[in-house]
């Protein structure tokens, strides 16, 4: 086994004495191994293994979320810059972060949970999805900073002028039952905030970031294996238990890779008549391939639609279109 990447970690202790680790990247015929060894990884133990396998990409997203995690814990590297964008450069970009950090560590629950509600009720009347409202990180600043005036509410990162005039003055409608605690401008966060609490706090949001690449691995593994297992649809939307519209992406995205879904296309096709099938292509054509309601209403009918499962016939729209665009490719 050839060790290509070798870097010494150093942590140190409550009591004043420092700890040691050590990780590796090593490959042996093509297999990558991320390793990790602490002072409690004796023998028989030994090091704890992040990653193994052939794929470098999955290697170096095992790689940077394991140095997210300990060094959130306290482990600082001897050669530094091992995660890209480690420390937030000094200015803008930073004081956001500060902003978000703060707001998650003083948000105000009972503020936080009558937002929510309210931006519950706004996605039910205007169709849409919640985080399109506002997310989770605006409310626990909102619920922080509790601003009472729409010009301290545009302070808040992330909502922009299209929020402030659709929601602006319902959300300070709500914040001005709370004590305002915070004074705007906000600059005075940067001086506020623990340094080490907003280190960690940047090293969680790494982990996050990293772990969630991690599942998206994971997810095309499972994917994969279902296409080549025979499995339906159903099938795979219950083991990776995604929302069919999420399940639907991962499948187009797997296709733009290059990865053959044609098996999975045709057992979902087999009992939609060919002359049904046939429409859709011509839809396809005389419509266009970016956007399938104009598709929807031309195959089936705009008054029909309506009596009709609207999601199963979008699953075919789909996976027709998956095989137009690949056949369309390939005579170009």
């Amino acid at each position: 086994m050839q060790i290509v990447f070798l870097n010494t970690f150093e942590k140190l202790e409550e009591s004043g004495l420092s700890s040691q680790a050590q990780l590796s990247i090593c490959e042996q015929e093509g297999i990558w191994s991320v390793m990790w060894t602490d002072d409690e990884a004796k023998e028989p133990d030994g090091p704890a293994v992040w990653f193994e396998g052939s794929s470098w990409e999955e290697m170096m997203t095992a790689f940077r979320h394991g140095v997210a995690v300990q060094m959130g814990k306290g482990f600082i590297p001897l050669i530094d810059g091992l995660l890209d964008d480690r420390q937030a450069a000094p200015g803008k970009s930073s004081l956001i972060a500060m902003l978000q950090c703060y707001g998650e560590i003083n948000a105000n629950s009972e503020l936080f949970d009558l937002l929510r509600e309210w931006r519950r009720s706004r996605a039910i009347a205007d169709k849409k999805s919640a985080y399109l409202i506002a997310t989770n990180r605006m409310l626990w600043m909102i619920s922080a900073f509790v601003p009472h005036q729409l010009d301290e509410l545009a302070q808040i990162p992330g909502w922009g002028e299209s929020k402030q005039a659709a929601f602006g003055e319902e959300v300070v409608g709500i914040t001005r039952t709370f004590e305002q605690t915070a004074v705007f401008p906000l600059e005075w966060v940067a001086d506020s905030l623990d340094q080490k609490v907003y280190t960690q706090w940047l090293y969680k949001q790494k982990e996050n970031k990293f772990k969630m690449q991690m599942d998206r691995q994971n997810e095309k593994h499972l994917l994969l294996r279902g296409i080549a297992e025979g499995k339906t649809l159903d099938q795979m939307q219950a083991e990776l238990e995604l929302p069919r519209r999420d399940l639907m992406e991962r499948i187009e995205k797997l296709e733009t890779e290059g990865y053959d879904i044609e098996p999975l296309i045709e057992r979902e096709l087999e009992h939609v008549p060919q002359s049904e099938q046939q429409l859709v292509w011509e839809a396809l054509l005389s419509e266009g391939d970016r956007y399938l309601k104009p598709v929807l209403f031309k195959v089936y009918g705009e008054d029909t639609v309506k009596g009709k499962p609207v999601d199963l016939l979008y699953d075919r729209l789909r996976l027709i279109r998956l095989r137009y665009r690949r056949i369309k490719e390939e005579a170009i």
